[in-house]
């Protein structure tokens, strides 16, 4: 049965569904041009797999800008290879380029809008596991054993990685916080909560980016509690450029406080 990827959020289906779930939700939307799909060997087709330096780390997007336009990250860190993100594409030419660089040991995974073809990808990867927090267990399309579920709110990878549920945006957003990597001081992946802003000196907390709804206060007050014993000097975004890169703990200190007044006032 051919698996369909959604063209809009670029998430892949074990076939063609009707609708997409995903898109249908209130966080996300369904193009201008109701519902399209397309599938992982036609996106072959019109798509390659851009690889990169992303501000000290391996960054893998599609080209051209596909759905989302996410780009994952390869972390060399000492709980192993992470393959953070993931994407719509998965192409031999991008996994011998992992493989060469000492493989991929386990992919981990932000939230629901970025799954993508994960399986494609940890089934290309010698089928690592994918980690997921358990409260986005029902977003997840294609069910394997491959998937992984952690609860709570910290999952411990080493004593420099750690998997902090962030919630918020998703229940189970995740960030990953890399405390002394890629760069001396570390670092937070953070996915889409908190998000990274265009300026790259704040961060902003919202429910649904693309439709302008705003997250909650205890939301927020329950993410900075959550991240409040993190150090880190850079904080990665979803896409490229999106980074802050140096005095990122006190960009997201000073942005919880900016969000939590505007949203007060």
């Amino acid at each position: 049965m051919t698996k369909a990827i959604c063209e809009t959020c670029g998430t892949q289906y074990p076939n063609t569904p009707g609708h997409c779930a995903v898109c249908e939700d209130e966080r996300q939307y369904v193009g201008a041009h109701g519902q399209t799909w397309t599938t992982h060997q036609a996106l072959k087709a019109t798509h390659t797999l851009r690889m990169q330096d992303e501000a000290g780390v391996l960054g893998i997007g599609l080209a051209p800008d596909f759905a989302i336009n996410l780009r994952a990250l390869y972390l060399p860190t000492d709980a192993g290879n992470i393959l953070w993100e993931c994407l719509s594409l998965v192409t031999d030419e991008a996994v011998a380029a992992l493989q060469a660089r000492g493989g991929v040991d386990l992919i981990a995974i932000s939230h629901p809008h970025f799954y993508a073809s994960m399986l494609e990808w940890s089934e290309a990867l010698g089928n690592v596991p994918i980690l997921l927090h358990e409260a986005d267990r029902d977003w997840v399309r294609r069910p394997s054993p491959n998937v992984q579920f952690w609860r709570g709110e910290v999952y411990r990878l080493s004593d420099a990685v750690t998997l902090i549920n962030s919630g918020g945006h998703f229940p189970g957003s995740t960030v990953l916080h890399w405390k002394n990597g890629p760069r001396p001081g570390g670092a937070l992946f953070s996915g889409d909560a908190p998000h990274v802003a265009s300026d790259r000196r704040h961060v902003s907390f919202m429910h649904s980016y693309p439709n302008f709804m705003p997250m909650p206060a205890a939301d927020v007050h329950r993410m900075r509690s959550r991240l409040a014993g993190c150090d880190f000097v850079d904080v990665y975004g979803f896409t490229w450029g999106r980074n802050i890169i140096g005095g990122g703990r006190a960009a997201v200190d000073a942005s919880f406080a900016r969000y939590l007044a505007a949203i007060a006032a």
